[in-house]
């Protein structure tokens, strides 16, 4: 029976912990704080992300890197994409043998514009303990995968065989996991939702209607689109889970954090008021930077995005990018999307 290690106890590392132990499979899980440790160990919750869910004994919590890995075929990934590279040195230092990665965070590095299963490689480079790496994305809010509620995601790597061991690790009858081989897609349509999201947030806070959230959510997946065929991704993966579903649920729902973080921002409170008060990472936020630069130096028209981070970096009030997108110079939508893809 193969045995896997969840690197990171918040809330989604939980809920797929969860997952696994529903499947019968002994899981390691690792944190830094001793409390949360102790926590799952003695009264198996984890009340600050996931209040009022019991979880199984299978789970077993340790602060040790080196004990969290012992004998771990696979290791499960689930971190903030700026603690993901200091992570990945520390589990390669300590790795005995070669493992599968998969991971389950969404974001793109700000300033090398890796995508995270880069980031993965390059750190574990050389070091003779990688064998694939793998990306769970998709439409899967944590608080609902832990009540068990019908769920679909899905996983993709560049080895078939790789996307179908995590496939069979976590499929069930709550869980459906599909495989795709569009790594690159799937990594950005995950990744760039998040700042569609904060928009559609934004919007909401600023009572804005249905009108205006349909208007982001389609436009911007246009964007994702756009910047994910000009790195070489297939744009019906855009159509999919990993894009218009995380999209639809990431820009809907009080449990997206990004959406929350928008909600505030409409309101009129700062970027440092709403992190101040979120207590957790907001993807999003980076994500925004990342991808602005990218489609900077890709040449890629990102209208909504560019929006964003004038609002988030540079002093833009709401209403005033509000007037800058609806001035746009009027396109063809059609035409528009041919050209893109």
């Amino acid at each position: 029976m193969t045995k896997v290690a969840v690197i990171g106890a918040g809330s989604w590392g939980t809920a797929l912990a969860m997952v696994l132990a529903d499947n019968e499979i002994d899981v390691n899980i690792w944190a830094r704080r001793k409390e949360q440790i102790a926590e799952i160990n003695e009264h198996h919750t984890n009340t600050k992300y996931l209040p009022d869910i019991g979880l199984s004994d299978r789970i077993v919590g340790f602060t040790n890197m080196e004990d969290v890995l012992d004998g771990v075929d696979v290791v499960l990934l689930v971190v903030p994409t700026k603690a993901i590279r200091e992570t990945v040195r520390e589990m390669a230092s300590v790795l005995s043998k070669e493992v599968t990665i998969i991971h389950a965070s969404k974001g793109i590095e700000p300033g090398s514009h890796k995508r995270i299963s880069e980031m993965i490689e390059e750190e574990m480079n050389n070091s003779g303990k990688l064998k694939d790496v793998v990306v769970l994305s998709g439409p899967s809010h944590a608080e609902e995968v832990s009540l068990r509620q019908p769920t679909t995601v899905t996983v993709s790597s560049k080895r078939l065989a790789a996307s179908e061991l995590a496939q069979d690790l976590f499929i069930n009858q709550h869980f459906r996991v599909y495989t795709n081989t569009d790594l690159v897609g799937v990594e950005i349509g995950g990744a760039l939702k998040n700042t569609i999201a904060l928009v559609c947030g934004l919007t909401d806070g600023m009572k804005m209607g249905d009108n205006t959230k349909a208007a982001i959510m389609t436009r911007g997946l246009a964007e994702i689109a756009r910047v994910g065929v000009k790195l070489g991704a297939n744009p019906l993966t855009f159509a999919g889970l990993s894009g218009l579903g995380d999209l639809i649920v990431t820009c809907t729902s009080m449990h997206s954090r990004n959406y929350r973080a928008g909600y505030m921002i409409g309101q009129g409170k700062t970027l440092e008021e709403v992190l101040t008060s979120m207590g957790m990472v907001v993807e999003g936020i980076r994500t925004t930077k990342a991808a602005y630069e990218l489609a900077t130096k890709l040449e890629v028209d990102m209208p909504i995005t560019s929006a964003l981070y004038a609002v988030l970096f540079e002093g833009l009030q709401p209403a005033q990018a509000t007037e800058r997108l609806m001035g746009r110079v009027k396109k063809h939508e059609v035409e528009q999307l041919n050209i893109d893809f």
